[in-house]
């Protein structure tokens, strides 16, 4: 049950009548005609933009629209007030009734509350994390997994069909780099003194283990080959060894994919790889040419060739220039791969792209939406969202590098020392775009400051009161569908309205933050929800008419367990979009 959906249907009826009656013209636009929260809930329940939005295609001015909106809204049934504010706002009140019927389809939904319709026709992709598989996840890899995680979710509870995907970077210059670091290690476990890693390869302690299996499924084999003979045996055991440690973190932090895609898949084929096929589609239609790139401007770099080459069209479709496709030793750009995975994606059915960058990823944005265009045209929308950089602090001061990984706290680390649910609550507790500073001391502290602890414990608050129910009146039947039956008239105190009233918004939660890709959306929720439920139970220590269990009125307890089921039910829900616990206990 949505609120505000119901009321935007009934102001739509409202204003279609009034055309029908001739008071207002045909073919009016009602697509940005919103019904919301008011700013100040002082003001009301709802409110609608309708007659600021609708006066001027009416040939009005918006306050007198209002005020003929208003007459009309004002009769519908659960209004209890209706009224302009300002140059022609519309706010409604609702009578308690409404939220009394919010609160029984609550306990008739369960954890189904707030789920949106299934959108199956456009299938959504989510593409996250995707970090190098040359060591162990940092601290900002886990933003990203945690935001692409919970937005995946995000979508899916709102009613789209989602594919979580990770994009394994397994081509390139960067595994050969890893691949000669883990054979230095493959040596060093054969006995051999290495002495310090030498500048450009990657020094972590991470890679012993990886070195030692090396050695033992090998033993001296692979020290008589050259490099071009043993390379391509230690990449393939060294990607498998990222791999498997990066799927540990992963899941260590609660982030599942369901599709691991090798990037080297994309070159396989004897000169008919899933690249050069795409360029030969896209060539077909004009998206390809040969031709010379200007010179980038100020200091040219200098790698900088001014040469022929296979390019792009990409500023024919968004972007700013066109794209090398080909380097000059023959082999295919990054950029190029970044093609074929795209058309790779579309062809698989996807029309809506979602992938999840870290903050040095901007450039990314552009060229990413222009290969959407040129391979799907206006059918395909590509949305990249940038995961900003964490600042790891322990009581406000910097926490330093990690010996294991070399140069860098791990994620692993992290979640070992404060636990998995504070690190995916506090990495959604901000805007994914913007800054973080995640402090190790704070995060874990028992109190109000601490978003995860507030909202967590407003859910063991709700299990222990319903434990106190059984001990108190043990014959009181205290499942969801009998409390479902109570008499939900008698919840009547303005904190246990206000608490209706924030229950009634999960919905829309759900749906704005998905529309929007916005998964923090639902932990701001959670928090106010929280904190209005603790100040009602806190109110019940000093009045205890206001008390949930009240031996002496069994028809006011079991309303106002009815009432603890509802805020259960939607904690419960929201931190599990979240893929936050929903502990019934705290210790």
């Amino acid at each position: 049950m949505n609120i505000f959906d119901i009321y935007q249907h009934r102001l739509i009826a409202v204003i279609e009548k009034l055309v029908t009656e001739g008071k207002l013209p045909e073919g009016l636009d009602l697509s940005r005609v919103v019904v919301e929260p008011p700013r100040d809930p002082a003001h009301g329940d709802l409110a609608t933009n309708a007659a600021m939005v609708l006066a001027k295609p009416a040939g009005t001015n918006p306050r007198a629209l209002a005020q003929l909106l208003v007459a009309a809204l004002a009769q519908e049934k659960g209004v209890e007030n209706a009224a302009t504010a300002g140059p022609g706002f519309i706010n409604l009140r609702l009578r308690h009734e409404v939220f009394h019927e919010v609160l029984g389809a609550v306990l008739g939904a369960g954890a189904d509350f707030g789920r949106g319709a299934a959108k199956a026709d456009r299938p959504v992709n989510v593409e996250y994390v995707s970090a190098n598989p040359t060591g162990p996840m940092h601290v900002g890899h886990g933003r990203g997994a945690v935001f692409g995680d919970a937005l995946a979710s995000l979508l899916a509870f709102a009613g789209h069909a989602v594919t979580r995907e990770y994009y394994i970077n397994d081509a390139g210059a960067q595994v050969d780099v890893l691949a000669r670091s883990v054979f230095l290690r493959y040596r060093e476990a054969l006995g051999e003194a290495i002495g310090g890693i030498p500048e450009g390869l990657y020094p972590g302690d991470y890679l012993v283990p990886v070195g030692e299996r090396l050695a033992g499924e090998y033993g001296r084999a692979l020290l008589d080959k050259p490099e071009a003979e043993w390379l391509p045996q230690v990449r393939d055991v060294a990607i498998d060894a990222m791999m498997d440690m990066i799927r540990d973190d992963l899941a260590a932090l609660g982030v599942r994919h369901d599709v691991f895609f090798s990037e080297r898949t994309l070159h396989a084929g004897n000169g008919d790889s899933a690249i050069s096929s795409t360029i030969h589609a896209l060539q077909e239609r004009g998206f390809v040419y040969t031709g010379r790139l200007p010179p980038p401007k100020g200091q040219l770099p200098e790698d900088w060739e001014d040469r022929e080459q296979l390019l792009f069209r990409a500023t024919d479709v968004g972007d700013d220039i066109d794209r090398p496709l080909v380097k000059s030793d023959g082999s295919y750009t990054y950029f190029a791969a970044d093609v074929a995975y795209l058309r790779d994606k579309y062809v698989r059915g996807f029309r809506d792209l979602i992938y999840v960058l870290g903050a040095d990823h901007g450039g990314y944005v552009k060229r990413l939406q222009a290969v959407g265009r040129a391979v799907g045209g206006d059918d395909v929308k590509v949305i990249v969202l940038l995961a900003q950089l964490v600042k790891l602090l322990r009581e406000g001061e910097p926490v330093k590098m990690s010996k294991r990984a070399g140069s860098f706290v791990t994620l692993r680390e992290v979640i070992d020392e404060v636990g998995r649910d504070a690190v995916r609550f506090m990495m959604l507790y901000r805007k994914n775009d913007a800054p973080l500073d995640f402090d190790l001391a704070k995060v874990v502290e028992q109190s109000k400051d601490n978003p995860v602890f507030y909202v967590q414990y407003a859910h063991a608050r709700c299990a222990s009161i319903f434990r106190q129910a059984r001990e108190t009146l043990p014959d009181l039947d205290t499942s969801r569908e009998k409390l479902g039956e109570a008499h939900l008239a008698v919840l009547a105190d303005e904190a246990e309205i206000n608490i209706l009233k924030l229950v009634s918004q999960y919905p829309r939660v759900i749906e704005a933050g998905a529309s929007n890709h916005e998964p923090h959306r639902v932990a701001f929720y959670l928090y106010e929800l929280a904190a209005a439920f603790h100040g009602l139970w806190n109110r019940g220590k000093d009045a205890p008419q206001l008390r949930f269990v009240n031996q002496t009125d069994r028809q006011l307890t079991a309303a106002r367990l009815a009432l603890v089921e509802a805020v259960r039910s939607v904690l419960a829900s929201g931190l599990a979009v979240l893929g936050v616990a929903a502990p019934d206990e705290m210790r």
